[in-house]
């Protein structure tokens, strides 16, 4: 990233945005005049910074003083007059927004399959979705055209379609990352977060945002837990379940302890949705007043939220209270706790169903139950294990970022992880 002027990584991003931009529909604008301007003004002033000139692609629900940000949606439009304070720390640091990332809308969901935008394709094969929400992000980093782009994650939105479009995705401790200027899906369990094409790309950007200061690795032996029964039950195909046996015998050779890890009652259900009804039916409650219009997939959730009773938000709150729990029992035992990311790494654009479940229950078996738990989580490609390679999952307790990013570079200096990019021609 670093090493070039600032004008011409941003000149690179944006014609490759343009090109792909027919095929991918990664973005919902791109910023040729404000992102070239801003490039100028870095290199006149002699600018560095951890970024010095990074482009970066922008999830289309973090504000961006005088953009609009449209949420995915075919009625929000808000004119940023304040900058998210995110998107601050990245300018400071001599990022570059080139572009505001695609995604589903609100971000309520696993797909980027926008009815008003238009879906989100992914680059392995444009069939396919990005996963979402924050697909437009990930397309980006997979296609090439930043190395580094933002998300948000409430389920998994960062994780999933890092997995799906085969690039490195971080999700951050709530409160690691200021929400201010992000628009909420879930307040309680919202996290921004970057996606990257590299460990090193993840962890600066990470620190950036964060405002962590660098922090060494000094883990070359881990106790790492595979959870049951939450990683038997869950809906793993052949492709998947092969690369993940692989990678934990090889962890084993790189001399981390490995074990099964008890977690009982720790898997996806309807307290899921129990648990964040009340703070999603507040949010969007005047816009569902006012009859505004929502795609079909997004407005049938929030139909299905409003049925949830006050007896069943009850429920959630105390199932989210065990998850917790069960977790901090769990790291008493290991460090780190290793799952797949996604059980299968490929939703076809416009069919519900993978195998005999909805995608949305497969696709976040993995994500979402972390985002109830408070934990930070790290998504990483594993390499020659597929098109697009079968991504890692481990989560580790709060305020564990440095230890999982760390665990991160290991496995990528071991030759365990790497972004490679598609190789379809994407124009």
């Amino acid at each position: 990233m670093a090493g070039d002027t600032a004008s011409r990584q941003v000149e690179q991003s944006l014609q490759r945005a343009h090109t792909t931009q027919p095929t991918l529909n990664a973005f919902t604008l791109i910023e040729d005049e404000a992102a070239r301007a801003r490039a100028a003004k870095i290199e006149e002033a002699g600018a560095g910074g951890l970024l010095a000139g990074v482009p970066i692609a922008l999830k289309d629900l973090i504000d961006h003083q005088d953009r609009m940000t449209t949420c995915g949606s075919a009625f929000y439009r808000h004119l940023a007059v304040t900058t998210a304070s995110a998107v601050t720390r990245l300018e400071d640091a001599g990022g570059v927004v080139i572009g505001r990332a695609g995604l589903l809308e609100f971000a309520f969901g696993f797909s980027s399959e926008n009815q008003h935008f238009g879906p989100v394709r992914n680059p392995w094969d444009p069939t396919t979705s990005p996963g979402g929400s924050s697909g437009g992000s990930a397309a980006a980093v997979a296609a090439g055209i930043t190395h580094i782009a933002i998300g948000t994650d409430t389920g998994g939105s960062v994780r999933v379609p890092a997995a799906l479009c085969g690039c490195f995705g971080l999700k951050v401790t709530p409160g690691r990352i200021p929400l201010d200027g992000v628009f909420p899906l879930v307040p309680s369990i919202d996290t921004v977060g970057p996606l990257a094409d590299s460990m090193v790309g993840l962890k600066t950007a990470y620190r950036v945002l964060s405002g962590a200061r660098q922090g060494g690795s000094g883990w070359t032996r881990l106790r790492i837990g595979i959870p049951q029964p939450w990683f038997d039950e869950a809906p793993v195909d052949d492709e998947v379940g092969t690369a993940f046996t692989m990678v934990v015998g090889l962890l084993g050779d790189l001399g981390h302890e490995v074990s099964t890890v008890a977690l009982p009652d720790v898997l996806p259900g309807r307290e899921v949705i129990y648990a964040i009804a009340d703070e999603i039916n507040q949010i969007h409650h005047d816009f569902r007043e006012q009859g505004l219009p929502y795609g079909d997939d997004v407005a049938a959730r929030l139909d299905d939220c409003a049925t949830v009773t006050p007896e069943q938000s009850a429920q959630g709150r105390k199932w989210q209270q065990m998850i917790r729990t069960r977790f901090s029992d769990a790291f008493e035992h290991v460090d780190l706790i290793l799952t797949p990311t996604v059980p299968v790494m490929r939703k076809v654009i416009g069919v519900d169903a993978i195998g005999d479940l909805h995608y949305r229950t497969v696709l976040s078996w993995f994500t979402s139950i972390v985002n109830h738990a408070l934990l930070p989580a790290i998504a990483m490609p594993v390499i020659g294990s597929g098109s697009p390679p079968v991504s890692l999952q481990a989560l580790g307790p709060m305020g564990s970022e440095e230890m999982l990013l760390g665990f991160g570079g290991d496995l990528e200096s071991q030759g365990v992880v790497r972004f490679v990019p598609p190789t379809v021609q994407l124009g």
